[in-house]
């Protein structure tokens, strides 16, 4: 097999996690060097691979492809720095391309598992049901807002399924619209809304909404799924949707204590280990996986996220009891990011109690 090289531009979670899909994929690629143009704080080398600061002088082969692995927002300069170097083959990582190759990923993963990585969209429909509603179902998915939401640039029509619902209710006198749900009604935690962002959401959900299929998304981020997805999900027994997981470098823990205040995670453990023993070895073995299903976002039968949340949220309010509060707004928010993770740990144990699909997401601007 002929080794082809190829350059990263990005040296951080995003650049990390492309060299992975693209050397996972096509094994005749390797990664001659990560490339950056700034002066952040970057890591000398990535298992063994050099990261290298362009400029005009810097010594590369022009003709290999270069990937950038980077926010978006930041592609149209680093394309134009590439050019005035000479690079001939620049790809910048769309969100498209992202998608593509997070869904060939993990397909080919869970191939090599012994699994099926299943998607809404693959699933069929009982013949002659094509036009008909799901069995008399009521649906509410829930789309949670706040008063701190940018306007969005792009337009965006809510599903007839679709409710918004205003977050962190409790801790303002604005009101988003007097026809809209706020989580501050009911059984609620609407005043830790700071710390569980739109897990209040999920709460009130779970201990109000009376829809027999009930589900969380975001403003920005909506399911992207077929218009017959509901009777897709009935007729072929799914239990839950999650969102095509994403892969991070190099595994769940290390990329979490990275990013966070690692003795969130330390007590978290402590904690599973005392009262989930049960479960702290897997639970562990999960955690130096790459794999999680990001955002907080799901639709699942009413009775199953029921049995999610009085799972989650006890390992969650005990967590940030011993946490407490942090000045830091993102790290802050540490009960939301280790729900991701949980909620992904959580359907993963109960792989062969309840079935669960997956389905791309959207993030407007």
């Amino acid at each position: 097999m002929k080794k082809e090289g190829i350059y990263i531009f990005g040296a951080h979670s995003r650049g990390k996690t492309v060299a992975h899909y693209l050397t996972y994929l096509y094994p005749e690629i390797f990664v001659e060097a990560y490339l950056v143009d700034n002066d952040e704080i970057n890591e000398k080398s990535v298992d063994g691979i050099p990261v290298i600061r362009v400029n005009e002088d810097t010594k590369l082969y022009k003709k290999y492809p270069v990937y950038i692995g980077t926010r978006g927002v930041f592609h149209s300069a680093i394309i134009k720095h590439l050019e005035q170097i000479g690079m001939e083959d620049i790809r910048p990582v769309t969100v498209e391309l992202d998608l593509w190759l997070r869904n060939e990923y993990l397909k080919l993963h869970y191939e090599r598992l012994g699994r099926a990585f299943i998607k809404i969209n693959d699933l069929q429909v009982l013949v002659g049901e094509e036009g008909l509603q799901a069995k008399s179902d009521t649906v509410g998915i829930y789309v949670a807002k706040s008063i701190q939401d940018k306007i969005l640039a792009e337009s965006y029509i809510l599903q007839s399924y679709e409710k918004e619902i205003q977050v962190g209710a409790a801790l303002t006198k604005s009101r988003l619209s007097n026809d809209m749900v706020t989580d501050d009604t009911g059984e609620n935690i609407s005043t830790r809304n700071k710390q569980f962002c739109e897990l209040t959401a999920l709460y009130w959900i779970w201990k109000n909404a009376k829809e027999d299929i009930v589900g969380l998304v975001h403003y920005r981020r909506h399911f992207m799924m077929p218009g017959n997805w509901l009777l897709r999900m009935k007729d072929n027994d799914v239990d839950a949707i999650l969102p095509v997981p994403l892969y991070v470098v190099p595994n769940l823990e290390e990329n979490y204590r990275s990013r966070h205040d690692e003795s969130d995670l330390d007590y978290m453990f402590a904690y599973m280990k005392k009262y989930y023993s049960e479960d702290y070895e897997e639970l562990k073995e999960f955690w130096q996986t790459g794999l999680y299903s990001p955002c907080n976002m799901l639709v699942a039968r009413k009775d199953v996220l029921g049995d999610l949340c009085e799972w989650l949220f006890p390992i969650l309010f005990e967590v940030a009891q011993h946490g407490g509060q942090k000045e830091d707004l993102y790290l802050n928010r540490y009960p939301g990011f280790l729900s991701e993770r949980l909620i992904s740990y959580f359907f993963e144990k109960n792989r062969n109690k309840y079935k669960v699909v997956f389905a791309d997401k959207n993030f407007l601007q």
